[in-house]
């Protein structure tokens, strides 16, 4: 089944196919950061559940911007999941592929990309119902050729490069047919972010829509 939010995600992916990542302990800053990434013309985001204020940030994000589609990552349980969800959250993003996240996640409509790095995690995503997944840490997991051969076997299975994506590399997983999304925090630097330099981040985001914009014509 194809949710919505699937059909909003595929749109925002075609026209700015990164997703950056936020990791804050501050609602304000965690507002200030997304509405700088949204001026550079991303408004796809994931806040990543590595603070304990995190579903706070991911909730004000929501309430206090507008156009933004906002998802929670490093769900590592069911019931992560659900906290997610009950806070607005409008996908999930895992660091693996955990049966009872991608059920809750079937169970709700809710667009679910889980972590997998090897082709037997591919293969089990495959068997289960799912099309598109996060590849993670895609640089350590070995990069583009890993992908590249993962996508030869895998035809219809789309990923989503997460782990050592920069501005550097960015182009060249975008320029994989099978990329549908690369999500990386080289976008929100955190001396920047102390600094309250948002202009910082909403150029990083604008160099990053260039580079997509350039891999894909």
């Amino acid at each position: 089944m194809t949710s919505d939010t699937d059909n909003i995600l595929e749109a925002k992916f075609a026209a700015a196919p990164v997703v950056p990542l936020i990791e804050a302990s501050d609602p304000a800053v965690a507002v200030a950061t997304a509405k700088a990434l949204q001026a550079g013309g991303l408004d796809v985001i994931e806040v990543v559940l590595r603070t304990d204020a995190a579903l706070d940030c991911m909730e004000a994000i929501i309430a206090e911007t507008s156009g933004i589609i906002v998802g929670a990552g490093t769900i590592l349980t069911a019931d992560d999941a659900k906290a997610a969800a009950d806070r607005g959250a409008q996908f999930i993003v895992s660091p693996g592929l955990i049966y009872a996240v991608v059920n809750f996640c079937k169970e709700h409509d809710l667009p679910i990309f889980p972590g997998t790095m090897t082709p037997g995690e591919v293969q089990q995503a495959h068997c289960i119902g799912l099309n598109t997944v996060k590849f993670f840490p895609a640089k350590l997991a070995g990069g583009i050729p890993m992908l590249k051969a993962l996508s030869s076997v895998f035809r219809e299975m789309r990923f989503m490069p997460t782990g050592g994506v920069s501005a550097d590399n960015l182009g060249e997983f975008l320029a994989l047919p099978s990329v549908i999304a690369c999500g990386g925090s080289w976008l929100t630097p955190k001396a920047a972010i102390d600094a309250g330099d948002y202009d910082a981040i909403t150029r990083l985001a604008s160099e990053a829509v260039a580079l997509a914009s350039v891999a894909r014509p």
